[in-house]
């Protein structure tokens, strides 16, 4: 009971120092000693604990995995979205984007664009970096307040597109391996889910700015923004070629490389951007050091959050968080969406959240009889909504990272949007299937 205690206090104190702003290099495992301390397990790799089954080992190891996995997908996307940023390239299409659709359709055009990238098989950590250059650019021109950014991001990349029938991503895919479905599994479901989360989701973020402005708000820019004229921008036909050979890349090599195909795809992305506009940069070496150095903090925050989930998860009292959770009575497309949104909110992850809770729940509900589509829908929805908390490392990543912004503005309506949207979309899909089934 000590334990389980520790745990939610070490989670709660976590979600506090993040929305205070404390660096989470410090906040994740001083919170994670928490955990260790309650659970009775050993802060150093000797005593009575197995030698994996410590603090330290734990930490490092969630913390030396996620970046040994991502380091160079970060890297790349970095990289990739600085290059399109002071190239200019950003810029032109953010231009072109509103001679088309117009200035007051500034936020459907970074939707649209986050969309299409994350169906496009990017990963969503990626399409934060691709995608912030052009909103930025858009957010400036239709002088809309900047703190709204990393939610009009997030919104279009880890709700109604991450989660639905085809997506590339992996929170679509992990269902695959334990259920033995396909990418499209339960598609009538997910397209009402889907149109629901966007329309419902595009009004609830379109009221929340109108309030920010007639409360005065406006764009307000910062020193370190790019100073680019309109006479020095490239044509959008070519600024749009770096976006487009990752997106071809990744279609191409995701079946044969995984998300590994998704550095070849960057590395063509970034030479790309360079070749074509090696005439637009003022300073490429400072470009560069830019990008890097908001790649390695980026994912330095991440990997923080991932090292608390690893000292979580070796917990007593996470094992039995996840053994009440997913032997919950009732019925079985219900235990399962509450049982995995708890588990992506512990660990702050959606396929986290996948990862632990299916190797237990799929074989106890295929063999009741639960329609293995619907087990798949509603898994991959319900894993988007709670693990959006603000340590999750995607959020932490896009909102400080690469925004600049803090949680104090720029959280609550991210939450709405990544936290009660799919909250909403997740009762729907259950909803809908236990009444057509």
């Amino acid at each position: 009971m000590i334990s389980l205690f520790g745990l939610i206090g070490a989670l709660a104190l976590l979600i506090y120092l993040t929305i205070r702003g404390m660096n989470l290099l410090i906040a994740a495992p001083l919170t994670a000693i928490i955990i260790a301390l309650t659970g009775d397990l050993s802060l150093l790799p000797y005593g009575q604990s197995a030698p994996d089954n410590n603090f330290i080992q734990s930490y490092m190891s969630g913390f030396a995995g996620f970046i040994s996995s991502w380091f160079f997908m970060f890297l790349l996307g970095a990289l990739f979205g600085k290059l399109m940023e002071d190239s200019g390239c950003a810029d032109s299409l953010a231009q072109w984007i509103v001679s088309k659709i117009g200035m007051h359709n500034a936020t459907v055009a970074v939707i649209a664009v986050c969309a299409i990238l994350t169906y496009g098989g990017v990963s969503v950590f990626v399409v934060a970096f691709s995608a912030y250059s052009i909103a930025l650019s858009l957010f400036k021109q239709a002088n809309l307040p900047r703190r709204f950014i990393p939610a009009v991001m997030a919104f279009g990349s880890v709700t109604f597109t991450m989660t639905s029938a085809g997506s590339p991503e992996i929170q679509n895919w992990i269902p695959i391996k334990y259920l033995g479905t396909s990418p499209y599994a339960g598609w009538e479901v997910s397209i009402v889910v889907a149109l629901f989360m966007a329309l419902f989701g595009y009004w609830w973020l379109k009221r929340m700015m109108n309030r920010a402005i007639a409360a005065g708000e406006h764009f307000q820019a910062r020193d370190t923004d790019p100073i680019i004229t309109k006479k020095n921008l490239p044509s959008p036909i070519i600024a749009a070629l770096p976006i487009l050979s990752v997106l071809v890349v990744t279609f191409l090599g995701h079946q044969v490389f995984a998300q590994y195909a998704l550095i070849l795809a960057l590395l063509t992305g970034c030479l790309t951007a360079w070749l074509l506009n090696i005439r637009f940069f003022s300073n490429l070496n400072l470009t560069v050091g830019a990008g890097t150095a908001g790649a390695l903090m980026a994912i330095g925050n991440t990997a923080a959050v991932v090292g608390f989930g690893a000292v979580a998860k070796v917990s007593p009292a996470f094992q039995i968080a996840v053994d009440y959770l997913t032997a919950m009575p009732g019925n079985e497309l219900i235990g399962a969406a509450v049982a995995v949104t708890a588990i992506a909110a512990m660990t702050g992850s959606s396929s986290g959240g996948q990862s632990i809770a299916l190797p237990v729940l799929a074989p106890h509900y295929l063999d009741a009889g639960v329609d293995p589509e619907a087990l798949h829908r509603v898994i991959a929805i319900s894993s988007g909504a709670l693990d959006s908390l603000p340590h999750n490392g995607y959020v932490v990543t896009t909102i400080r990272s690469i925004c600049g912004e803090t949680h104090k503005d720029a959280y609550a309506p991210m939450a709405a949007l990544t936290v009660v949207v799919p909250l909403i979309g997740t009762a729907i899909a259950v909803a809908l299937f236990l009444f057509t089934t």
